[in-house]
């Protein structure tokens, strides 16, 4: 069974900020947060590899110049 942590939350004008304990670190910088239900979901976020990124790109309409 998951051991359960109760924290507090620190109130800074309107955001709110909680310090994980350390037993829950992740090995990131980066996470997403989502709101589902009455629940909030903290995941590490996902890198994307070189080939999703290269995906995203637009083709280039361009000839490349003959270096042989």
């Amino acid at each position: 069974m998951a051991t359960i942590y109760q924290i507090k939350l620190i109130k800074k004008g309107t955001e709110q900020t909680l310090i994980i304990p350390q037993e829950l670190n992740l090995n990131t910088d980066e996470v997403t947060i989502k709101q589902e239900d009455n629940k909030l979901i903290i995941e590490p976020l996902k890198q994307k590899t070189l080939l999703e990124t290269l995906a995203t790109l637009e083709n280039i309409d361009e000839e490349f110049p003959d270096i042989s």
